[in-house]
């Protein structure tokens, strides 16, 4: 499911117009967005966006086998709720 899908499936659903929609989910992925550089985002039973610092580590290039400093740097996290995981596992 693209983006212009998830528009057009929750306008239906909730009877909205898409450009009312759309506004909605760029106000909604900004919110999370801005609050996961401080915080994390709790959503009751979906999930947890947060960041997190990953280390300075060493890797290698896969072509050529040379080691390869990698910085430090803050990657973005999702952590499935219990409700999420329990329908995803049951596949409904």
């Amino acid at each position: 499911m693209n983006r212009q899908q998830l528009i057009e499936a929750i306008a239906s659903e909730t009877e909205q117009t898409k450009a009312d929609t759309n506004r909605f989910l760029d106000a909604f992925i900004d919110t999370v967005q801005r609050n996961m550089r401080k915080d994390e985002v709790k959503l009751v039973g979906f999930g947890t966006f947060k960041t997190t610092r990953r280390k300075a580590r060493t890797g290698r290039n896969p072509q050529t086998g040379e080691e390869i400093k990698i910085k430090a740097r803050n990657v973005p996290i999702f952590r499935p709720g219990a409700q999420l995981r329990e329908y995803v596992q049951k596949g409904k």
